[in-house]
């Protein structure tokens, strides 16, 4: 499975760039105008409230482990709730501590169970029960303490990186050949302009090209080379955000916080920048490790085991001896009855 590792002394502008992905550029210009200046731009989001209780919200993580719930969903229009699947689900594990994040992508075909849908792709929980339902849905598989989120459609990523100029991506052929069967309609999704790549190699891409790009899931590597995508698509807009000026910044957030619906308050985020400078992505990968496709009524990507995937989860990203908890367990056996994978 793939496995992308990150420099550890690699620094990123602001851990909005991780949380809100096309908010990467509030610390990098939007700072020296000051807390005002942000506060009144951040209004600008969809914001609802959760109630935690309904989460699922793990006792097992640390508090020290911020895990804050990522969604880019297939919305056609502003409407960023219920009837919307998740096509990239990322999960942004911040430690309090060492200023150190990870990204952890949830392949969107990924076999889990859903509360009052049974064993279903993780990708629809959204779509069901919109964030309360996805989040308690990762709460409960992967046994952790989700409780924010923040969810973008295609015209959020689209307009960012128009607004910053496109961003640079290294393309294979076989790349190419893709993003140019999603180019068509991403850009009838967004109502963008739009041209086809005509070749491979280093390519300025638009915003209508960038989210194609990391739509593409037909290559080898299947979805977890597409998740991969978007983790790289995120990284090469902090790169080009250094370069935006004031002025820009300030058209950018205009045009793009209305597309954010989230959880997280004003004053939250604020909280978060005076230590914006000191976050930095140490690893980025895909979960669950270990996956085998079946054919059921269709297509899923089974964990083999679940059991075994959370434990590694948990062995790798968090502190301290861990073990299984039973409902974990209870779900791993259900998916292992439904589909006869051990291994």
């Amino acid at each position: 499975m793939s496995k992308k590792k990150k420099s550890v002394g690699k620094r990123i502008l602001t851990v909005l760039a991780i949380i809100l992905l096309v908010l990467i550029i509030i610390v990098s210009g939007g700072l020296a105008a000051g807390y005002g200046y942000i506060s009144s731009k951040l209004g600008k989001m969809q914001h609802v409230e959760l109630v935690e209780e309904e989460l699922n919200i793990s006792k097992t993580v640390e508090d020290k482990y911020r895990n804050v719930a990522i969604f880019g969903v297939d919305s056609r229009s502003s409407n960023l709730g219920k009837g919307n699947r998740s096509d990239c689900i990322i999960i942004a594990s911040l430690n309090n501590e060492t200023k150190e994040v990870r990204l952890i992508s949830v392949y969107r075909d990924s076999y889990l169970e859903i509360d009052g849908y049974g064993l279903d792709k993780v990708t629809h929980a959204y779509s069901y029960g919109e964030a309360p339902l996805a989040i308690k849905t990762l709460n409960k598989n992967l046994d952790l303490n989700i409780k924010e989120f923040v969810t973008v459609n295609f015209d959020a990523v689209a307009e960012a990186v128009d607004a910053l100029g496109g961003i640079e991506m290294d393309l294979t052929s076989e790349e190419v050949k893709y993003l140019n069967n999603y180019i068509d309609e991403t850009a009838n999704v967004t109502g963008k302009s739009h041209a086809k790549v005509t070749s491979a190699g280093k390519q300025t891409l638009n915003g209508v090209q960038a989210v194609a790009y990391s739509r593409i899931r037909y290559t080898e590597g299947g979805d977890a080379k597409r998740t991969e995508r978007m983790r790289d698509v995120i990284e090469a807009m902090a790169k080009k955000a250094r370069t935006l000026s004031v002025g820009e910044i300030n058209d950018l957030l205009d045009q793009i916080l209305p597309l954010v619906y989230t959880n997280i308050s004003v004053s939250d985020i604020l909280a978060l920048l005076p230590d914006a400078m000191n976050y930095k992505i140490t690893d980025s990968i895909g979960w669950p490790y270990e996956t085998r496709g079946i054919t059921l009524d269709r297509w899923y990507g089974v964990p083999v085991t679940l059991e075994s995937n959370v434990e590694k989860l948990h062995t790798n990203c968090f502190d301290g001896d861990y073990t299984v908890p039973d409902e974990v367990k209870e779900i791993s056996d259900k998916i292992i009855s439904r589909t006869g994978y051990t291994e």
